[in-house]
């Protein structure tokens, strides 16, 4: 527990440094990075490790191109549009090498190709979601925001879980998740989202509805938890306790984001679509 708190006491800072004070190309290569790691993650866990080495490469790189047609949209359409020109070539190339290699010792089965695009594609489309959002106006702030939703679930739900969890929520996928502990972390979620609303117009001066920013912590903290346990089944189907080792207490990317991966979209949702 100290080792984790530990981490999360300097790693919450720099994070926070990195997406709200840095300029967006910061923004850029550190999502880039998350969903390279968390790709690697994935496919190890899922995969083998000769597969993991050799597609991390494909995946990684497909990874960059979804977030700089993202944060290119705007900026520089034309370049945007080269990288979603690169994307579409990687996609194919993995289904030409699939039917290239078919029946062949280094032939890729059905459920690594679908592991390939979920790395590749489904992550940082996911991720790719906190550029969208700080690219929005104060999205200095805004893209705090599944960030403060899903750890303050996190966070609300691992201490009430502790303290009165009875109930077990989903004990196979994940046998120490409580219901208590759920309903915690949908309370914490939605206190997390007072208090950044509280600091958000401190900062901006701009007033974000109370009851917008209920519904995103009450969402988010929903969604954020559904996402831990989907990830969790992962592990459990393979037998693993983590998906890595870079966070000292927390795991590796995927054990710390498992949670934004699924609230990052459903926010950039909620904010495209709901007046604040």
């Amino acid at each position: 527990m100290k080792q984790r708190i530990l981490v999360a006491v300097v790693g919450a800072p720099a994070l926070i440094a990195v997406l709200c004070a840095a300029p967006g190309w910061a923004t850029v290569i550190l999502l880039v990075a998350l969903c390279a790691i968390g790709g690697h993650e994935l496919l190890t866990a899922v995969c083998s490790k000769e597969l993991a080495t050799r597609w991390c490469g494909l995946t990684g790189l497909m990874g960059m191109m979804v977030i700089l047609e993202t944060y290119c949209r705007i900026l520089q359409p034309e370049f945007a549009g080269f990288c979603m020109v690169v994307l579409v070539l990687l996609v194919i190339s993995v289904f030409v090498y699939a039917v290239a290699f078919y029946g062949k010792p280094t032939a890729i089965t059905f459920q690594e190709l679908c592991v390939i695009f979920v790395a590749g594609l489904v992550i940082p489309l996911a991720m790719g979601c906190l550029m969208r959002l700080r690219l929005m106006t104060y999205g200095a702030g805004l893209v705090m925001i599944p960030l403060v939703a899903a750890f303050c679930s996190d966070t609300a739900a691992l201490f009430t879980g502790m303290a009165c969890g009875r109930h077990k929520l989903a004990p196979l996928a994940s046998p120490k998740k409580t219901v208590e502990g759920a309903l915690g972390g949908l309370a914490g979620g939605m206190l997390g989202m007072v208090i950044f609303r509280i600091v958000f117009q401190l900062v901006t001066s701009y007033p974000l509805h109370i009851g917008w920013c209920l519904l995103v912590g009450l969402l988010g903290a929903a969604m954020g938890q559904l996402g831990d346990l989907s990830f969790s089944i992962i592990k459990r189907q393979y037998g693993i306790k983590d998906y890595g080792r870079l966070l000292p207490g927390h795991g590796g990317v995927l054990d710390r984001f498992d949670s934004v991966i699924f609230v990052a979209p459903v926010v950039w949702l909620i904010i495209s679509s709901v007046q604040m």
